[in-house]
């Protein structure tokens, strides 16, 4: 993704259809999107590491318990467990 992705769009309205316009409007919001998205796990990530240095990586911050290794594998970031997860998902309380 680069940086044009998410600049103002302005077309020229005499040379391009309204239509043109709501789909690089779109465009841009979905880049929004998927660079708010990006940094997200890349703060998710720096949070990992610090767990790491800490020794505290691994444990749901929720309940305590292990995260198993499938779900960090696959998900180094996490920081709860799948039951933990689940429930904040649903809105139900921990």
């Amino acid at each position: 993704m680069n940086e044009q992705s998410t600049e103002t769009v302005s077309l020229d309205q005499a040379k391009v259809g309204r239509l043109s316009r709501m789909d690089a409007l779109q465009q841009q919001a979905m880049a929004q999107a998927n660079r708010a998205q990006h940094q997200q796990r890349l703060r998710n990530v720096q949070l990992a590491l610090t767990a790491i240095e800490e020794q505290s990586y691994g444990f749901c911050e929720e309940c305590g318990e292990d995260i198993p290794i499938a779900r960090l594998e696959a998900s180094p970031e996490s920081i709860y467990c799948i039951n933990c997860k689940n429930r904040l998902e649903q809105n139900e309380p921990l």
